[in-house]
């Protein structure tokens, strides 16, 4: 006879369940909260880095909740994101699921909880004292995917969007639920004798930078990930609590990247990042671009016998001695033309910084853009027609074109974000490029903030959204799409559990 034992674990009227506690993701545990009917479960897929929850539960409102939770601790600020669905149709139009940031694991604990309904309804729902009523902030947001709740200090900060879009955000201030809190991702599917399926991809915990800290010395951790452009579905390929910078995709399989001046080659397969010998060159910034044929590595490193200045270099894709390409700096790399024979650079000249390029054989530079306010970012198109770059010329950041000799500079984009850094995909029908919000200079791509990776045609048209990301300097400096234009290579950033205090 076969005997099955289950343990029940009755806490302040919270009911622990199964949970898989040994490959939780980023989370720690998983329970039912509240004297569910049925119990829930969670299957964490370690290769996609998806959860799919599964949980009943009566509501999550008035002075009780009941619902399925997979969680872990935090204190301090944070930022909880993932893109999260149902699975099937459902029963009740009420069923729920999110972000929940709680006191405790007890049914009426205080909460700040980031809310969406199986019919589409949006809300920051939040319950000020134990065992009192939930109170809400409707969003104007229908049925979004896309779930993301902040904690700054007493300010909880909800944003959604539909996949694509930017995000919608509504606000809670004032609100006291401690400095050590349960944070996590749930389901409830509001009547108790069913239950109610739902997946979560691309779930991040991002824990910022303090306030205080100073760019270019203090430095948070960072993910190497990949983007199938196609789903919008990430995957994290390797994380370090120091800061990794502008992946490039090699035509054989490897990821070139930046980190501390030095150059690392990062294998798809093994996942293990090897340097790259550069010589003398050891202060490199993230302006490194391979060629097209993918023989020859340029970057841009900052001399000591020029002051200090960034300096372009050229050499083997293997590693080797660095040969000088510009005399003059600052020069900062930016691109390559498809026969090689030419490179693109942002140059400090005549106390402005335009668009150059230099021939490799004779180190001459032209002069391509001349205007006052910043260009940057150049890039050849794969068929040699156009140059894509970004300016600030107009006000904000926006991304243009231009011929190879620099006629007919034409602005490709037109919003309110400042648009940086367009690279365009090797079958030269995309570009992707980087978005900040208005609120940022547009003269500055700076550190860890929220910024969105957006594609377009490459001939214009309305850019959609696919990557929302806590980064910016270093995520996608230079090109980083997948020979065959499917995925993109970039770098998020978090201060990782090793870093915290």
């Amino acid at each position: 006879m076969q005997f099955k034992i289950l343990f029940f674990l009755l806490f302040l009227g919270t009911t622990m369940t199964r949970s898989n506690e040994l490959n939780m993701g980023v989370f720690s545990k998983s329970s039912d909260v509240g004297p569910v009917a049925i119990h829930g479960s969670v299957t964490y897929d370690t290769e996609n880095q998806t959860y799919k929850l599964e949980g009943s539960g009566t509501n999550m409102w008035f002075g009780q909740d009941e619902f399925f939770y997979v969680y872990k601790r935090l204190t301090g600020d944070f930022i909880l994101r993932a893109r999260a669905e149902f699975i099937g149709e459902g029963v009740d139009p009420h069923r729920k699921i999110g972000w929940i940031i709680r006191n405790s694991l007890e049914s009426g604990s205080a909460h700040v909880n980031a809310c969406v309904h199986g019919d589409g309804l949006t809300s920051l729902q939040f319950r000020a004292s134990p065992n009192t009523d939930t109170e809400e902030i409707k969003s104007p947001a229908s049925a979004p995917d896309i779930i993301q709740l902040e904690r700054r200090g007493p300010t909880y900060i909800m944003s959604t969007a539909c996949f694509g879009e930017p995000f919608t955000v509504v606000q809670l201030d004032d609100a006291d639920l401690g400095d050590s809190v349960y944070v996590g991702i749930y389901v409830c599917s509001h009547n108790p004798q069913v239950t109610e399926k739902a997946v979560f991809r691309n779930v991040r915990i991002v824990i910022p930078p303090p306030s205080n800290f100073q760019p270019y010395r203090d430095y948070i951790g960072s993910h190497l990930e990949i983007l199938d452009v196609e789903t919008g579905h990430r995957k994290i390929l390797y994380s370090a609590p120091n800061s990794l910078q502008a992946p490039n995709w090699t035509q054989d399989g490897y990821l070139i990247y930046n980190s501390d001046g030095l150059l690392y080659r990062f294998h798809l397969e093994d996942k293990k990042p090897e340097k790259i010998d550069t010589g003398f060159a050891i202060h490199n910034n993230n302006d490194h671009v391979l060629s097209f044929d993918g023989r020859y590595l340029a970057i841009s490193h900052h001399s000591d016998q020029d002051l200090g200045n960034s300096i372009i270099y050229t050499l083997p894709v293997t590693g080797g001695t660095p040969e000088r390409i510009t005399e003059k700096g600052p020069s900062y790399l930016h691109g390559w033309s498809p026969d090689g024979r030419e490179l693109l650079f942002t140059g400090a000249r005549n106390d402005q910084y335009d668009i150059y390029k230099i021939f490799r054989d004779t180190k001459t530079e032209v002069q391509l853009t001349n205007t006052k306010g910043l260009d940057d970012g150049s890039e050849y198109t794969p068929d040699g027609e156009y140059i894509y770059f970004n300016s600030n010329r107009t006000g904000t950041m926006q991304i243009w074109r231009m011929k190879p000799d620099g006629s007919n500079q034409e602005q490709i984009t037109f919003d309110d974000f400042n648009n940086w850094f367009p690279h365009i995909s090797p079958d030269g029908q995309w570009i992707v490029f980087l978005s900040y919000g208005p609120e940022i200079d547009s003269g500055d791509h700076p550190f860890y903030k929220y910024v969105y990776l957006r594609l377009m045609p490459l001939g214009g048209g309305k850019p959609r959204v696919i990557a929302y990301v806590f980064g910016g300097q270093g995520t996608i400096n230079v090109p980083s799409w997948s020979p065959d234009s499917k995925k993109i290579a970039f770098v998020s950033n978090t201060k990782l559990d090793t870093q915290r205090k």
